[in-house]
């Protein structure tokens, strides 16, 4: 499939004509980066935006003491990225590649210079920052007021919600590979208490898990919440 097909399959561009697309082809670049490999770091940021055309990233901050909070997994589609006009939130993140990617880079220049000419991508630009910005502050909430189970809980629904696979079981596999560091990560305990967390919801059949691999019961969570 060639790159402008890609392009037409990113919601934030889903709406353009095929002659904006071709023109969005050409005023980008495209690189290839490896699984675990860091995209992008608060030192070496870059201003531009990214869309993302193959694979998942991982966004993380770490703090003083070296502990990782993850804020968010964006797959193909997706987009981040700043430049002085406005911002998705990413500068002062880590950037890592969870599956092998392919990532288009438009400069701040050439974005600048498009959306004067197609201001119907800003509009949708500005529904995504609405968007994570409800996303960051309900996860912020989170964080401060809920038990440690029910932070995995409404962790596991918002994944399943972006990576569910559907199935003809009662459970919906989450289409993520997720160890239990890397699920600490995203509720800011360590993995040790996600460990017992996990162990509790099984037991309890709101979850099942395997190597990596986690499915959530929608109905007796919804029962649960």
């Amino acid at each position: 499939m060639n790159q402008i097909t890609y392009l037409s399959q990113f919601y934030l561009l889903n709406s353009l004509s095929e002659e904006s697309l071709r023109l969005i082809d050409q005023l980008t670049s495209l690189s290839p980066f490896p699984k675990n490999t860091c995209i992008q770091t608060p030192e070496t940021f870059s201003e531009g935006f990214y869309f993302i055309k193959q694979g998942k990233v991982r966004l993380y901050k770490v703090n003083r003491d070296g502990r990782q909070f993850t804020f968010d997994i964006l797959g193909e589609g997706n987009v981040f990225g700043e430049v002085d006009l406005l911002s998705l939130g990413t500068r002062e993140m880590y950037i890592e590649a969870i599956e092998d990617c392919l990532i288009c880079k438009m400069s701040k220049a050439k974005f600048e210079s498009y959306i004067i000419e197609h201001p119907q991508l800003m509009m949708k630009i500005m529904k995504i920052i609405s968007d994570r910005m409800v996303s960051i502050i309900q996860a912020a909430e989170n964080l401060a007021l809920l038990p440690l189970q029910d932070r995995i809980i409404s962790t596991l629904v918002r994944l399943a919600d972006q990576f569910g696979t559907p199935n003809s079981s009662a459970f919906q596999q989450i289409d993520l590979p997720l160890s239990h560091q890397e699920l600490a990560h995203f509720v800011g305990a360590s993995r040790e208490a996600v460990t017992v967390a996990l162990r509790a919801l099984v037991r309890e059949e709101l979850i099942q898990t395997g190597f990596k691999s986690i499915s959530i019961h929608r109905d007796e969570i919804l029962k649960r919440m």
